[in-house]
Order: C-alpha cells, then structure tokens, then sequence
C-alpha cells in the first residue's frame, strides 16, 4: 500500500510539536476550506488535510503513524493490518482506516473520538451588535460501515452570539469529523470574521464610522441623524468643526464588558460647482471671505 506522507500535507517536520500541528492545519484551511476557496480541487485538497491532521493531531495515532514511517522509510512494504492479508495497493481512505486497524480497538472495533474541524464564519458588523443565526454549508467527512471516509456537504444552523470579536471562535459540539466504533464526534470551531464595510473601521471594541459632513454644516454647528450599527441616532456637530474631528459616542461600540465606543470620523464634503448658480456663490464665498486655508499652517 502506498505510504502517505501527513507531515509533507501539513508541510510540517516530523518533530513538529502538537500545536505547530494545530496551528499548521487552521492556517490551510483557511486557505483551502471550500467555502472560501473556490478552486476546482479545493474540495479534495481539504480532504487531505483534515485526513492529515486527523492522524498528526492525535497522540495515540501519531505515534503509530510514525512507527508506520520509520519502516516505510526502510523500504519495508506498508501490509494491511489482517492476519494474513497480503500487501496491495489502494485509496488513501484505506491507507487511513488499515493503518489503525489495531490502534484504540474496544473488543475488535476501532474506537477513537472524532477529530476536531476547523473553519472560517464572516458576518456583518450588526451582527456583533445584535447576535444572529447563520447559516453555513461545509463540506465534512463522513466514514462509512467499512471505514471508507468521504466528504459530504452539511448545512449547520450557527448562533453568532452578541459582542462576537474577529478571532474568536464559536464552537459546535459533535459537528466535527465522525468518531469510530461508536465513539462520539468531535468538535467544530468557527473562527469570526466581518465582512469588509467602507462605512466602519474596528479596532478591538471601538468602532469608527465616518461622517460627511457639509460646508456649512460643520461652520455653523449641526444636528445630523446618523445610522450607526446599533440603530439610528441625533448627533450634534460643533461649529467651526474641520475634517478628521472625532465625535465620541460613549457605549456605542461593539457589546462586552466593558462596552466599546463609536467614534463618528468628520469628513466635510463641498459641493461641486456644476452649475451657473453654484459657481457664482464659490465665486461670492471667495471675493466676500478672503480666506487663504494655508495661511493656517504656516510656521
């Protein structure tokens, strides 16, 4: 049977310790998970890695993975684990179900619990706000009555609960790949992310939302509604205010402990002077005011 090389997978050493393992597999499959991955072979490309980490990522089959190795490596022929059964060559479902054949057995069945899997879940800004239900299509394996594993695909109802964080995970329990001989499942991680919004910048539990602002608005003081992720709200603008003036709305933020704050970015727009009546009231502003705006920052 064909040796197949799971450190290689995860493009790992053999000395890699357990949460290089770990850290190695949610790196690729972030990268390669379907559901972010739209290449053609992306579907068979996280097979192997969730196949390799299944094995890597678990002491009792790591090691006799490795012992597996060592004669593989000698050049000894790779045999089904059967009394008797002779060297042949096949899928690497076989590789994975012969090599522990007599590895966690519980009378003569395999017993192992299920493998951690690990994902990728983008939601919106609001949703960190609010909380909300998703719904997620991956594609997981599956091992049938012969120990042959596939992939299928599975829709999963995910809570995202309120005051989520980009980094943080949402864990599923049993919804990770299929334990053996009645062994129970393992989990699913979903590490959050946002989607991209021109409209917000968040750092931590603040959130930063730019404000247009217009000419007059920002002169002579303003008060603006302003839709926020948390719900519309009335802000008043100081007069005189300039580009790039921070608006604080304390307890705005992204939910937690503590709260975060919204900070509302003013960016004062002009008009443009597309017509007679607006470029004779620029032409106005400019002999009435006699502003010179460098005047302002000379030293």
């Amino acid at each position: 049977m064909e040796y197949k090389d799971y450190y290689k997978t995860l493009g790992l050493a053999s000395n890699a310790t357990a949460e290089d393992i770990k850290k190695a597999y949610r790196k690729l499959m972030r990268k390669h998970h379907p559901d972010v991955n739209k290449a053609r072979d992306a579907g068979d490309k996280a097979k192997e890695i969730n196949e390799a980490y299944g094995v890597l990522g678990d002491a009792a089959k790591r090691t006799a993975y490795d012992a597996l190795g060592s004669r593989a490596r000698a050049g000894r022929p790779f045999q089904r684990a059967d009394a008797g059964a002779a060297a042949h060559g096949g899928s690497g479902d076989d590789f994975f179900s012969d090599l522990f054949a007599h590895v966690g057995r519980r009378g003569s069945a395999f017993y192992a619990r299920g493998e951690d899997m690990h994902a990728s879940l983008f939601i919106d800004l609001a949703d960190a706000y609010h909380g909300a239900n998703r719904t997620v299509t991956l594609r997981v394996p599956q091992r049938d009555v012969q120990g042959r594993i596939s992939t299928r695909e599975r829709a999963l109802d995910v809570p995202v609960p309120k005051g989520v964080l980009p980094g943080q995970q949402v864990r599923l329990a049993g919804q990770g790949h299929p334990g053996s001989g009645g062994a129970p499942p393992g989990d699913l991680f979903l590490e959050i992310g946002f989607n991209a919004d021109a409209r917000y910048r968040v750092e931590g539990r603040n959130v930063y939302e730019k404000l247009a602002v217009a000419p007059w608005e920002a002169a002579l003081g303003a008060h603006i509604d302003v839709p926020t992720p948390s719900g519309d709200v009335q802000v008043s603008v100081p007069p005189g205010s300039q580009s790039g003036r921070k608006l604080r709305l304390k307890g705005r933020g992204i939910p937690g402990h503590p709260v975060g704050d919204l900070y509302l970015e003013l960016e004062v727009v002009l008009p443009p002077a597309s017509s007679p009546k607006a470029r004779e009231l620029y032409q106005t502003m400019a002999r009435d005011l006699a502003f010179n705006p460098r005047a302002a920052v000379r030293v």
